[in-house]
């Protein structure tokens, strides 16, 4: 078995919410898995397993006296749900998760290592606009890539 999701998938949430999980990412997720929301206005699927390592590093950090660590549980965990996938591969994203990433009809699920993004098809294509090569190839060279 893959370690990993890699790949991008089209696809649409229907009328009540609900997302097709691509085939190639069902068995990884396993059962039940997490989504939350994302730092780039996406949304972040993670494996339970890859979602405990995060949530263990978040409690790892003191918050009682910092507003910064507080504020990146808030954003994180309280934005966090558990999902599970039905018959036909669906699970059903709630309203506050779809506001927030700005998600109501085309999609695009990418696959990113060791979570998955869902993006608006519209951001996605923004994000990923490469016609800088040259400023890609600098930041693979400042990360020893």
């Amino acid at each position: 078995m893959e370690s990993g999701f890699y790949g991008e998938y089209n696809h649409s949430i229907d009328a009540k919410g609900r997302l097709i999980m691509p085939a190639q990412y069902r068995e990884r997720l396993g059962e039940t898995f997490r989504v939350t929301r994302g730092l780039d206005h996406c949304l972040c699927v993670y494996t339970q397993e890859e979602w405990d390592k995060l949530e263990s590093k978040l409690d790892a950090v003191p918050d009682i006296s910092n507003r910064d660590a507080r504020t990146l549980k808030r954003f994180f965990i309280s934005g966090s749900t558990i999902c599970e996938l039905d018959k036909q591969g669906r699970f059903l994203l709630p309203a506050n998760l779809r506001s927030f990433a700005g998600l109501d009809k085309d999609v695009v699920l990418a696959g990113t290592g060791s979570r998955i993004e869902i993006w608006n098809q519209a951001a996605w294509d923004e994000i990923n606009d490469f016609d800088d090569l040259d400023a890609l190839a600098a930041s693979m060279e400042k990360y020893g890539l």
